[in-house]
């Protein structure tokens, strides 16, 4: 289980997360809500060791403290963060962007059962194996990302804002492959702005305003729930 407790992050003088405290269980697909600005992206850099949190902060996977561990550690410890902007080498193959993937000790041995199952989750990569990534599409370039991250195969994994940039048939496809992904036993935590497909998909939810939980619950409850309605689902 990934544990996050009294999670405070600043910039300065401005606060950007007060106080989160959130969990995800191992297979279970919790989706963040919340407007540009409210502390997604923010939440999961500090969780991918990108930032430092202030004092006072727990995070922990499965009772291990992560806030103890470098960055290269979080991920030999079983967390993947998938970024907004990818990360991915342009230059480089696909074949070789996934293999870059396995490189943590605790892949190493089950690369080639990880690489396997990456290309049956996404077989439209199995034909570009040899293509430089810099030449796809958007859509085909989330799925990179995505497979690179299960190549290190995380407990928990982290995906920012997935499905932006791309067309509602590409986002749709990408958001079955993360239904997959969970099916294989691995905690999602995803930032999302398309609450509708996000919910459709999700176990649970949290709702964040201004680096605040403002409200959480199933997917179901929130989907119902009138302020989200009207915030982030377009009804009233």
């Amino acid at each position: 289980m990934l544990e996050v407790i009294a999670l405070t992050v600043e910039y300065g003088k401005h606060r950007a997360l007060d106080a989160v405290n959130l969990e995800v269980q191992p297979a279970e697909l919790v989706v963040m809500l919340g407007a540009n600005g409210a502390g997604k992206s923010t939440l999961l850099r500090v969780l991918g060791g990108m930032m430092k949190p202030r004092p006072g902060a727990r995070i922990a996977l499965d009772g291990q403290d992560l806030l103890a561990l470098p960055p290269h550690g979080l991920v030999d410890a079983g967390i993947a963060l998938v970024p907004e902007g990818r990360g991915l080498f342009a230059d480089l193959s696909v074949k070789e962007n996934l293999l870059l993937g396995a490189w943590p000790s605790r892949a190493r041995s089950g690369e080639r059962r990880n690489l396997d199952r990456a290309l049956v989750l996404f077989p439209r990569l199995a034909e570009r194996l040899k293509q430089a990534v810099g030449t796809m599409s958007g859509g085909e370039q989330q799925m990179v990302a995505l497979a690179r991250a299960l190549m290190s195969e995380p407990r928990m994994l982290l995906l920012d804002e997935p499905t932006l940039g791309l067309s509602p048939l590409m986002a749709q496809e990408l958001f079955q492959a993360v239904k997959q992904v969970k099916s294989l036993g691995v905690g999602i935590l995803l930032a999302e702005q398309n609450a509708h497909a996000s919910l459709r998909i999700a176990d649970r939810g949290y709702v964040l305003a201004t680096g605040r939980v403002v409200g959480e619950g199933s997917a179901q409850a929130l989907q119902q729930d009138l302020s989200v309605q009207q915030a982030y689902l377009g009804r009233a």
